[in-house]
């Protein structure tokens, strides 16, 4: 992970990664599903590979085992358009799995198998590309990555060579299975926000973040914080986004759900390209806002990513 780059990425993220394990049969307990499909999945990761599927030139800093899921890994990344340069191996651990349940349209249950240690939470500040963070056009972090260390002190490490740069993104994505405690996550939290420029999150995040749930406030709260854009998710209500000088709520786009769990994911890589594209606010919402519905109506995360012609149809048809 010390090779220089010599394009900036479009789109640089860093953070978990890992294999779905996902039921191909709805409404029915682990215990009881006869097959299985397997995908590419990890947060972080599955932003970069949305973030490529419009057509974005992206990279996962991440880390695996040394084992046949970590070679699925990089094979998948490559197939899927991501840079797998800085996705290193390491030695003892093995590549992270997650299982669900698929109970539409709002049930989902995950189950994370990442002892000892998940790979990805040892990133070391020693192994980052630090001039490839500096010029990339988006860095995004994800809250698990402070979670424990060497991931916590590298994810400080990085943004300290960025200096808070325009698009330097932290999702809040907050999973309480990953920390010892809520006040434990709040307080890191809050030492990340003083690193970075925009901030992405549902109301249940920014709780953890800002001790706020009512949108409005909850984005005033990560404004007052030093961040440039706020962004409060709020599932079928839509979304709020504010800046110091403008304040944008979109409503959302249904479909008839079959896995929500990779909706987010799908937003994140639309809102880095809407934002690179320099769209008016309320277009990148829209935009974003329908990627994330596309996915939800999919079973998978990472290979469920629609592309920027898809999301385009939609919304033209939305607009007639």
């Amino acid at each position: 992970m010390t090779a220089s780059t010599r394009t900036p990425f479009d789109v640089l993220t860093i953070g978990r990664v890992g294999v779905d394990i996902y039921p191909l049969q709805d409404g029915v307990g682990l215990e009881d599903v006869s097959t299985f499909g397997k995908y590419l999945g990890g947060s972080a990761t599955n932003v970069a590979v949305a973030a490529a599927k419009h057509g974005l030139k992206a990279a996962v800093i991440t880390r695996t085992g040394n084992d046949p899921f970590g070679t699925y890994i990089h094979q998948e990344l490559a197939r899927l358009g991501v840079s797998d340069e800085y996705v290193s191996g390491v030695a003892g651990l093995n590549t992270p799995v997650v299982f669900c349940e698929i109970f539409p349209p709002d049930d989902f249950p995950l189950y994370f198998y990442r002892e000892p240690k998940a790979p990805d939470l040892v990133i070391n500040a020693t192994e980052l590309d630090l001039d490839a963070i500096l010029h990339a056009k988006i860095y995004w972090s994800t809250v698990t990555g402070l979670s424990q260390e060497p991931s916590r002190t590298a994810h400080h490490v990085a943004w300290d060579a960025r200096g808070r740069k325009p698009l330097t993104i932290l999702d809040l994505d907050y999973r309480p299975m990953f920390w010892n405690s809520p006040e434990l996550a709040s307080a890191e939290v809050d030492k990340a926000l003083g690193k970075v420029t925009v901030a992405v999150g549902n109301k249940e995040e920014c709780d953890i973040a800002v001790g706020e749930t009512e949108p409005l406030r909850a984005a005033d709260a990560l404004l007052e914080r030093g961040i440039e854009l706020a962004i409060v998710k709020q599932g079928p209500k839509g979304v709020l986004a504010k800046t110091r000088t403008e304040t944008v709520e979109v409503p959302p786009y249904f479909v008839d759900v079959i896995n929500g769990l990779g909706a987010g994911d799908s937003f994140g890589g639309a809102l880095c390209y809407g934002l690179l594209q320099e769209w008016p606010l309320e277009r990148i919402l829209r935009f974003a806002n329908v990627a994330g519905a596309l996915v939800a109506s999919r079973r998978e995360c990472s290979t469920a990513m629609p592309t920027t012609a898809e999301v385009e149809e939609i919304l033209k048809g939305l607009d007639a």
